[in-house]
């Protein structure tokens, strides 16, 4: 069974904690992390995007000039994509995009994920997340306790709107509700500042 160091806001070590070994030290897979992040990746997008083909521009289909003796390149009609405000080749139309992931591969997903996290040292446990108030400065000072530069996901136990508007100004911290995050975010920040009640819920959540 893993364990790992549990801190104070103010980065000081105050005790360990251990962790399920099924949600924390599950094996790295890849290939599943991969078709789960294309999947919510793809899924984000709206597919709305559409432009005109040559059939569905304006103006004649007539034949513009005969076809030899004028000295032109020979053409069919004006509403092809070589003309100015003609038809655009290969039109794009909207779409779903959307990609289905079953609920299993999801979760195997998550645990592999963030036990890749915790094996690189990258994942943070703190007792607790409370601030005095919602102000910048208070989050930043705790970036730079644990000398935190780059993106960092803040995971919480319940909601906390202190922590929610102090961080809203930092453009590299993501705070998240341990329900609510997914593969592609643990993936995607450098760190994870995590609490301990919010690590003994994901396990009750994952290690079914």
């Amino acid at each position: 069974m893993p364990t790992t160091k549990v801190y104070n806001l103010q980065a000081v070590e105050v005790g360990n904690v251990k962790l399920d070994d099924k949600v924390f030290g599950a094996e790295y897979n890849e290939a599943l992390i991969h078709q789960v992040v294309v999947a919510y990746l793809n899924n984000q997008r709206q597919g709305t995007k559409g432009t005109l083909s040559r059939s569905e521009v304006r103006g004649r289909a007539k034949k513009p000039w005969r076809q030899k003796g004028t000295g032109h390149a020979r053409q069919g009609s004006r509403r092809g994509p070589q003309w100015t405000k003609g038809g655009l080749a290969f039109a794009l139309k909207p779409r779903d995009y959307s990609q289905k992931v079953n609920k299993t591969a999801k979760r195997v997903a998550f645990r592999s994920a963030i036990s890749a996290k915790l094996a690189k040292n990258d994942v943070f446990v703190v007792e607790n997340f409370d601030i005095v108030d919602h102000k910048t400065k208070n989050m930043q000072a705790i970036l730079d306790a644990f000398k935190f530069n780059k993106s960092v996901l803040v995971v919480l136990d319940q909601a906390n709107e202190n922590v929610m508007k102090a961080s809203a100004n930092i453009a590299r911290v993501l705070v998240e509700n341990y329900s609510l995050i997914n593969v592609y975010q643990i993936i995607s920040a450098d760190k994870i500042l995590i609490t301990k009640q919010a690590i003994k819920s994901i396990e009750e959540a994952y290690t079914e």
